[in-house]
């Protein structure tokens, strides 16, 4: 395949394979693709363990990483400050439900593991630039991406006196345009269909509305895709290449525990559903007792971010311990539904490329004339 995507960083495929997951990352990228490394869980030194490992792994091919910097939160505080910035009304609930549930509380060990984290210092463009430091020094790191807000211009002209391409990913026009004017080289127009953090506009009115809004600056699609008539439409509609993030949790390279992968192969589209329950901000996650249970009367409205990502960190924790099916919940998009049994990433990738041919020989035969 020959589009800007592919012509920008030296891939076979335009397939851009976002994931928490390092071996997502590096089998999308052995695949032909681009595997691009989310990084909101790491920290500095964590985020350098990752990156020589995907750089052991990937036989010198370009990847990427992924960073949210979002422009509206409130002050990051650490775990340690929990009960001096948390409400007491939301952590009796959290507290309640989970009692309520049977779901017992974590062992000593693992609490206090838990709780001497700091979550959230790399969602500021502070964090985002100590990160994006470690990034320079693994020259296979060929694109960083910016998600929930525009990257402070710092960021932007460092990665590119490096020779780094910098996107963002958009869910409207608008966004999109504030993003070209902060000097990005590419855009992810992401519709409401994908999973974690969306805005409201369906796929397949957004990804055109943002290829016009933004010519010629080249745009991946993303929100609802994970098959070949997915990309085909994609890039019918003027994307050059697709930004997929959930179809991969299903794989057995996915970091998810058996157990949340049952839950992803047993529900329909219509469960991933949009709340605000684990970041307070809105975003697409699988539906779960969990979940609703921020919807009941009585129940406490959600923190902003980061305080209820604090929150119900811990509560997370215990529910995936416990291995309780009807409490998890893991950020997903509409595509789980096409998602019913483990696969690899590669296997994904090369049914998605084979009915991506496929499509295109159907629109041959359909365009015959005699």
């Amino acid at each position: 395949m020959q589009t800007k995507m592919t012509e920008m960083f030296g891939l076979d495929a335009p397939i851009f394979a976002f994931s928490h997951c390092r071996d997502v990352v590096v089998e999308a990228t052995r695949a032909g693709g681009m595997g691009v490394l989310g990084t909101t869980r790491l920290d500095p030194e964590q985020l350098e363990q990752e990156l020589r490992w995907i750089d052991d792994h990937t036989n010198g091919r370009p990847y990427g990483l992924d960073l949210a910097l979002p422009n509206k939160m409130e002050k990051v505080r650490s775990m340690a400050d929990r009960d001096v910035v948390l409400p007491k009304e939301h952590v009796r609930f959290v507290d309640a439900l989970l009692e309520k549930a049977g779901i017992p509380p974590l062992p000593a060990d693992e609490y206090e593991s838990l709780h001497r984290q700091s979550p959230g210092f790399r969602l500021t463009a502070e964090g985002g630039m100590e990160l994006v430091e470690i990034a320079l020094k693994h020259p296979q790191i060929k694109l960083v991406v910016s998600a929930l807000g525009v990257a402070p211009p710092d960021m932007v002209d460092l990665l590119h006196t490096r020779g780094i391409k910098v996107g963002a990913l958009v869910g409207s026009v608008d966004h999109a345009r504030r993003q070209v004017d902060a000097g990005m080289d590419l855009l992810v127009a992401q519709g409401m269909e994908a999973g974690a953090h969306t805005g409201n506009i369906a796929s397949m009115v957004l990804w055109p509305q943002v290829v016009d809004a933004v010519a010629p600056l080249p745009v991946l699609a993303a929100g609802g895709i994970g098959r070949g008539r997915q990309m085909a439409a994609a890039l019918a509609l003027g994307a050059e290449g697709v930004w997929c993030g959930s179809i991969w949790l299903g794989t057995r390279e996915s970091e998810l525990s058996p157990e949340m992968k049952e839950c992803f192969f047993e529900a329909k589209s219509e469960d991933a559903v949009q709340r605000r329950v684990l970041t307070g901000k809105q975003c697409r996650m699988l539906r779960s007792k969990f979940t609703e249970a921020w919807s009941e009367p009585g129940a406490p409205t959600p923190l902003p971010m980061p305080q209820q990502s604090m929150l119900i960190s811990e509560a997370r924790a215990r529910i995936e311990r416990a291995r309780n099916k009807d409490y998890m919940t893991y950020y997903v998009g509409q595509i789980v539904g096409d998602m019913k049994a483990e696969t690899s990433v590669r296997s994904v990738i090369y049914e998605m490329l084979k009915e991506f041919a496929d499509t295109f020989e159907r629109f041959e035969r359909q365009m015959e004339t005699d």
